[in-house]
């Protein structure tokens, strides 16, 4: 069971989730900066459906994409409140219920507001490296005085569970067993409907900083950096609670899953001040978090503008924090998964046509410059070539 959950893991937080990251960021950095357009998803079809991604169809593929990434952060900030009050609960005996839930992302909502108002360059930069900081402070510590040799034991044991499961994960649909068809909509479903709500801003994000690198580089990079990140994190921690479970001081299953981790720290040395940085951490991922969705939000919303008006970063972060209350009163957490797969739907579809788009648009530019290994001629400056305009 445990080899399982963590293969599982592997399979949720590895290639497939940050190829949906991947995908949306290549169409934009590639149109963005090679083909001189503006930085909304609904340019990147233009190889398909050429002039007609100016008029409706253009609004409607922009506003499925605001409208997939304001459910998907707003679900996220419902999540983090929830991990913040359980983290505050433990350690302080502060209430863990709705009414303190609320209250935190009131707090948080004002936080990354005043912190997008900073520009990119400011605000998001230093919560960024503030983040940076801390979270390979608590894994360096955490491999430290934790089961140190274990941690690398199974993160060399999962890697070689994931690797050669990889495909039949991959294609599993529970067909021999309701029990299977359960469980997979239960997390698979929502995880990769919670990474493609992600993917527009993320997508934005990634292309923003990417200027200059060619497209082997721009993948190796976003597919390999993060998900061996992610193996070491979850190998780090999930280690560390299974060992602090095996060996009887504390039974961590009679906490909910939000407090789990603090339970897990109060065993260590130095446990509450491990906790106390967990919780910044937490705080300072879902201002970041936050922060950057209310900026690609104003972003999209000002017509790609990439220096997009306060105004529409004040409302779209007021926005976000009104639609996770709103969807933490009327259901709780059950609530806000439901809401996330069902806008995630439609834009997996436009992602579809995104692929299709940015390879016939490749395939175009291979031809035009005589590429097969180098190319035989360039297009001139700011005159690139274009499938839909010839």
């Amino acid at each position: 069971a445990l080899a399982d959950a963590f293969r599982y893991t592997f399979f949720h937080w590895g290639i497939h989730a940050w190829a949906i990251y991947a995908l949306i960021a290549l169409a934009l950095a590639y149109f963005g900066f090679r083909k001189k357009e503006k930085y909304l998803l609904s340019v990147t079809l233009k190889p398909l459906f050429g002039k007609k991604t100016n008029g409706s169809l253009g609004k409607i593929v922009d506003t499925i994409t605001v409208v997939a990434t304001v459910i998907g952060v707003a679900t996220t900030l419902g999540f983090g409140a929830a991990q913040i009050n359980g983290g505050l609960n433990y350690l302080f005996g502060i209430p863990n219920n709705a009414l303190v839930q609320v209250i935190i992302i009131i707090i948080t909502t004002i936080l990354f507001t005043i912190s997008a108002l900073s520009g990119l360059g400011k605000g998001v930069k230093i919560l960024s490296n503030t983040n940076l900081i801390l979270a390979v402070g608590l894994l360096a510590i955490t491999i430290i005085i934790g089961p140190t040799v274990q941690i690398f034991n199974t993160l060399t044991d999962s890697i070689g569970l994931y690797i050669s499961n990889f495909f039949r994960m991959s294609f599993s649909a529970g067909s021999f067993g309701q029990y299977n068809r359960d469980w997979i909509n239960t997390w698979t479903i929502f995880y990769w409907a919670w990474w493609i709500s992600w993917s527009p801003f993320v997508g934005v994000f990634i292309a923003r900083i990417s200027k200059g690198r060619s497209i082997r580089q721009f993948l190796s990079i976003v597919l390999l950096a993060p998900t061996v990140l992610s193996f070491l994190w979850f190998s780090t921690f999930g280690t560390l609670s299974t060992h602090v479970q095996s060996l009887g001081n504390v039974d961590l299953t009679q906490f909910p899953s939000e407090q789990t981790l603090f339970a897990t720290f109060s065993q260590l040395p130095f446990g509450f001040i491990a906790s106390v940085v967990a919780i910044i951490l937490i705080v300072t991922f879902f201002i970041t978090s936050a922060d950057s969705a209310t900026y690609v939000l104003a972003m999209l919303s000002d017509d790609g503008n990439l220096k997009p008006k306060n105004n529409l970063k004040i409302f779209w972060g007021v926005l976000l924090a009104t639609i996770a209350i709103v969807l933490l009163l009327s259901g709780g957490l059950v609530a806000l998964q439901n809401t996330l797969i069902i806008v995630a739907f439609p834009f997996s579809l436009i992602m579809v046509l995104i692929m299709v788009s940015l390879v016939i648009e490749l395939l175009h530019e291979k031809d035009k410059m005589g590429l097969s290994i180098t190319p035989t001629r360039y297009p001139k400056k700011d005159h690139p070539f274009k499938s839909y305009e010839e």
